[in-house]
């Protein structure tokens, strides 16, 4: 429901509400929901992974033990560092921290040893949960309770440990009343936490449990990424709706035609995605023996909509993990009027209990219609960050001239909208350096930051170039200190421990100078447009004249989507720049050119581009 209240000059404001919440039941809280289905159906299905499944009972056992042990050790507002992978330990341990009132921060099952290292010298993380083999150093060598966690499953760690090292002096606690924390990426070259209260999450899961009736006998796929936000909706949507979760393999991820196949054999009704991964799906043929009844899509701009064989209902989502997980939705069906129509969808309306308003750099409340900035209130704002002078700024008072009804902040989230007549939301990109990659939001800064670690590098740009498509990836401008000679392949190894995966740049970009605008700024301007120009292929004999049909294939799509056109046959992939999220567009690549379907382990896992070609030529001749 929209305010459609007018102002002075009589023009309808750029401000709409929710729907107000539903009333809360017996059980209001997130944990409380939970522990509702452990009484009333003890050996309902809780998380199903292959032939390996738990019920709420066990899972619920499981938990208490866990707790017990992690009791000794870990108080309530304790933060504490998850790194385990999509799994039933993952869902165990999340259950476990609920009980105990310990804040859970979802670090993924193998954080970058530098990038942790940073960030437990900013927060005060208590101890790091996971696999001892991946933990950083200092975790390794710190004392460890071993935990009775669940080991089976595609994605399951062999044994888990947590590790209790010391946080640093300084080191900021979580704030009273945080369910959890996410790490976002900081301007300041270090990740950012931001803390989240169960009150929100539960609101959040009301409204998702709603509008897609997910009930017993559904099941939930844990599909997102641990460390991304939308991993705590997906987790606890299963578990507080009496539905089974069921962790995919972490090899369907990044393969659409994997993902299908996964959620036919699973049984997958309610699904959450990103939309890099389903974008490639509604460009196939929609399977029609799927369960799938919701997918919610998030994390980047969806540029186009689903055709009308599509059965599910696709869920157009967005939201920043300032303002829990979700914070407008576009819902859309294969019955809808505007099925066929080519425009990219809106981002929606605001979820119950969101309030959304549109402002021009000075505050003023736009008219419907205007560009400008989007701010966010209601109950699904987070408390805030860990750091409280970043708080303040970002999350401020309404504007005077705002009608928002009793909300006393809103989170300016940097992103440039549209609202259209009827209050629904039209994504126009970021006001600011941020970028988007494959739904994370990366700060620059912080993959600046991480060349510049190395004593080889005197400073680093980094740029944002985007593709036809519009697809943006990232490039890295690296100047040398002086007498060195660093090697780009070397250069990018190195940063990935300190990055995630996708704020990894595509490309590395050696150079002797920076362009200088005239206020003797870099003028970033000028090393984008270097790069969103067409790249003259580098053809050499050994990697072309000589190349088979296969090596040609694979070299030249992998130098067009890494934007790399010096990239050779010897070249590992990952050495590259390549990353999970570029094998899945590269498989497509390869599947409509030769009808072979590779796997995306068996990219990642070559010597070279000359071993993937191979194993294509394998693949082909199977298929003669």
């Amino acid at each position: 429901m929209t305010d459609l209240k007018t102002d002075q000059q009589g023009l309808v404001p750029s401000v709409a509400h929710g729907a107000p919440l539903p009333t809360a039941g017996a059980a209001s809280g997130v944990l409380s929901r939970f522990e509702e289905w452990v009484r009333r159906s003890p050996e309902a299905p809780a998380v199903v992974d292959g032939p390996h499944c738990w019920s709420y009972r066990q899972l619920s056992e499981a938990a208490d033990e866990a707790a017990r042990v992690l009791g000794t050790r870990v108080r309530p507002g304790d933060l504490v560092g998850v790194c385990l992978d999509r799994s039933a330990a993952l869902v165990v341990t999340a259950v476990a921290l609920a009980r105990i009132g310990a804040v859970y921060l979802p670090l993924g099952p193998r954080p970058g040893e530098r990038r942790i290292g940073t960030v437990t010298e900013d927060i005060g993380v208590v101890c790091l949960i996971g696999d001892p083999d991946v933990l950083p150093d200092r975790h390794r060598r710190a004392e460890q309770l071993a935990l009775p966690l669940p080991c089976e499953g595609a994605n399951a760690a062999a044994t888990a440990v947590a590790a209790f090292a010391p946080p640093a002096p300084g080191a900021r606690p979580a704030p009273p009343g945080a369910l959890y924390a996410v790490l976002t990426s900081g301007s300041t070259g270090r990740p950012k936490a931001v803390a989240v209260a169960e009150p929100a999450l539960a609101a959040l899961l009301d409204w998702f449990r709603h509008e897609t009736a997910l009930a017993p006998g559904d099941r939930q796929s844990l599909l997102i990424g641990v460390a991304f936000d939308p991993h705590v909706l997906e987790l606890w949507a299963g578990l507080t709706s009496g539905a089974a979760l069921v962790p995919a393999p972490d090899s369907v991820r990044w393969d659409p035609a994997l993902l299908t196949g996964w959620w036919r054999e699973a049984g997958v009704t309610v699904a959450v995605t990103a939309t890099p991964m389903v974008e490639p799906l509604l460009d196939r043929p929609w399977p029609t023996d799927l369960k799938l009844r919701h997918m919610f899509v998030g994390g980047d701009r969806m540029r186009r909509r689903p055709g009308p064989d599509v059965t599910a209902t696709v869920h157009n989502a967005y939201g920043p993990a300032e303002a829990t997980v979700i914070s407008t939705t576009h819902a859309m069906r294969a019955c809808d009027d505007d099925v066929h129509t080519d425009a990219a969808p809106p981002i929606g309306r605001p979820v119950p209990g969101a309030t959304v308003v549109v402002t021009d750099e000075t505050g003023r409340v736009l008219p419907r219609g205007e560009q400008g900035e989007l701010h966010i209130g209601g109950t699904g704002l987070a408390l805030g960050y860990l750091d409280p002078e970043l708080t303040a700024r970002r999350f401020t008072a309404p504007p005077e001239d705002a009608s928002v009804g009793g909300t006393d902040r809103l989170y300016r989230t940097g992103d440039r909208v549209r609202m259209l007549t009827d209050g629904r939301l039209e994504f126009l990109g970021r006001l600011d350096d941020q970028v988007k990659i494959s739904g994370m939001r990366i700060e620059p800064a912080e993959v600046e930051a991480a060349f510049e670690q190395d004593p080889t590098v005197r400073s680093a740009v980094v740029t944002a170039p985007r593709s036809a498509d519009g697809r943006a990836r990232l490039v890295a401008h690296v100047l040398p200190a002086a007498g060195a000679a660093p090697a780009a392949d070397r250069l990018l190894a190195a940063v990935r421990a300190w990055l995630p995966e996708q704020a990894v740049p595509s490309a590395v970009r050696i150079v002797d100078v920076f362009p200088l605008d005239a206020n003797g700024k870099v003028d970033r301007a000028v090393l984008l447009k270097r790069e969103e120009a067409p790249a003259e292929t580098v053809v050499t004999v050994a990697d072309d004249d000589a190349a088979s049909e296969s090596e040609r294939l694979i070299l030249h799509t992998v130098r067009d989507l890494l934007g790399r056109p010096d990239t050779a046959l010897r070249d590992n992939f990952t050495d590259a720049g390549g990353t999970s999220l570029v094998v899945a567009r590269l498989l497509e690549a390869v599947e409509q050119e030769t009808g072979v379907r590779l796997r995306a382990p068996e990219v990642l896992r070559q010597p070279d581009l000359r071993a993937v070609a191979a194993v294509l030529d394998k693949r082909r001749g199977g298929l003669k």
